[in-house]
């Protein structure tokens, strides 16, 4: 009689990280870049629904430029950490100079759009873009396995 082994909803859980968290990285990146397209180009629906953002004004095109590039970055998964914590740090500008001045809460002031980006890329720079990426064929290193954490720098002090 052989054994039945089941696979309980961790191991499943565990087993569709790395594509669901590429993915999240490719969603986010797609959005991003879409809100930027929008302001430069006037494409899809345009900026604030129709027209384009000044060339160079501040902080608009500057904004719009770091969510085309960045998201385009993220999206692709190049030089996703830096990428993706620019354009966190680029939303938690938007809503701490824009937003936050109404109201307090993301839901009050219009500002929900600004902080789930904000949180999104966050969580992207911490984790990384994921084994399907251009990072993983730029820098050509071995992907670490769930058994074999990857080697982490130790620094002097």
């Amino acid at each position: 009689m052989s054994a039945h082994r089941s696979t309980s909803p961790q191991q499943v859980a565990d087993a569709a990280r790395p594509v669901v968290l590429t993915a999240f990285r490719i969603v986010i990146g797609l959005l991003f870049a879409c809100h930027g397209a929008a302001s430069l180009f006037g494409v899809l629906g345009g900026a604030k629904g129709g027209g384009t953002v000044p060339f160079g004004q501040w902080p608009g095109w500057w904004a719009a430029l770091i969510q085309l590039v960045g998201g385009t970055l993220v999206l692709l998964g190049a030089g996703t950490r830096v990428a993706a914590l620019l354009c966190s740090g680029s939303m938690a500008y938007a809503y701490f100079t824009v937003h936050q001045e109404h109201a307090l809460l993301p839901l009050q002031n219009g500002g929900e759009p600004s902080a789930m980006f904000c949180w999104a890329f966050l969580a992207i720079a911490a984790l990384g873009s994921g084994p399907y990426a251009l990072d993983r064929v730029l820098v050509r290193r071995p992907a670490a396995t769930a058994a074999e954490p990857a080697a982490r720098p130790t620094s002097a002090v």
